[in-house]
């Protein structure tokens, strides 16, 4: 399976650490009055979906970043790739207005 990385280029999947689920990125926001549930489902729930599914991979063998790969999981078609901080700056930006203010 070939990886089109988006600084390096197509890369073999060889190179990369499969760590996944990309909503492992969402971490509760920790003094909501239901974070002990939301940590609990973040840590022991895990969504195992057949079709698209955004995962984290590791470039271990390589620059060491971070990528969120857009994957079909049953014909293992990549769809999307993306950095991981580019990924996690979108999110917080869309998250911004629903924390509370401290």
């Amino acid at each position: 399976m070939i990886i089109n990385h988006p600084l390096l280029g197509p890369r073999d999947a060889q190179e990369f650490t499969y760590l996944g689920d990309a909503g492992l990125m969402n971490r509760p926001y920790w003094l909501s009055e239901t974070a002990l549930q939301q940590f609990h489902d973040y840590l022991y729930l895990r969504k195992n979906p057949a079709g698209e599914h955004r995962e984290l991979w590791f470039h271990e063998q390589g620059d060491r970043s971070w990528l969120v790969v857009t994957r079909n999981t049953t014909t293992h078609e990549i769809l999307r790739v993306e950095l991981a901080r580019d990924v996690a700056l979108a999110n917080k930006a869309a998250n911004t207005t629903q924390e509370p203010q401290q």
